[in-house]
């Protein structure tokens, strides 16, 4: 999962980052207007978190440009302004939650895991696929039952495989999802071949009835096999 968190005090910019990555999320962050702007409209994120009193912007304004672009949706604002009237605005501009600043780190990450469960999981804490059942709480990959042991970056390739299932997943996006923004200007895509080259090993061993299948040139669909 990719989150970016768009906050100007650095301190707590940086609390927050560690705090998530803590949790295995991908994190990407932005300390002003401009910077998130370009960042939301060139890459995708699982969740945003977003300060509405930032440098030469407003996070309103930011929302208002999102929810233009149908882009609102796995939002959470996080602000010093705890009026009535601007969590009414925020949360009608689209955003799935508000947290007013002080908070403790331990809440963010609640009600992060809350939005992306609530949005992407229908409810649930696990992506069922075939045989296999991936428990995105306790990172745990199931097949038929039984445990296997994946490696960071194989459960979070699985994760957006499953999460995208039969659908075409281009290099670009899953290189994005995974190791986060600028992967796009690698040189080659060879590191999330051989991720996909073990994962494919240890999903057969594993007598799994999914199949990653290569796109010649544009990436891997995940079906049954």
């Amino acid at each position: 999962m990719k989150i970016l968190a768009i906050e100007d005090e650095k301190e707590l910019l940086k609390a927050i980052k560690n705090s998530l990555e803590k949790e295995q999320y991908v994190v990407e962050t932005a300390e002003e207007y401009h910077e998130a702007l370009d960042k939301l409209f060139v890459y995708d994120y699982d969740c945003i978190l977003l300060d509405i009193m930032l440098p030469n912007g407003s996070g309103l304004e930011i929302l208002e440009e999102l929810k233009k672009a149908g882009k609102s949706g796995n939002v959470i604002i996080v602000s010093a302004k705890d009026s009535l009237d601007d969590k009414l605005r925020g949360l009608g501009l689209g955003a799935d939650d508000y947290l007013t600043k002080p908070f403790h780190l331990a809440e963010l990450n609640a009600r992060v895991k809350a939005v992306l469960r609530r949005k992407q999981l229908d409810g649930k804490n696990t992506v069922e696929f075939g045989n296999a059942v991936l428990d995105l709480g306790n990172r745990e990959l199931r097949i038929g039952g039984e445990l296997v042991v994946l490696n960071r970056k194989e459960f979070d390739i699985l994760n957006y495989f499953m999460l995208n299932k039969n659908r075409l997943v281009s290099k670009t996006a899953l290189a994005e999802h995974v190791w986060g923004d600028h992967t796009d200007q690698a040189d080659n895509f060879d590191f999330i071949y051989y991720q996909i080259k073990n994962l494919r090993k240890k999903l057969q061993e594993a007598q799994a009835n999914l199949e990653i299948q290569a796109v010649y040139g544009v990436g891997y669909k995940l079906g049954e096999s």
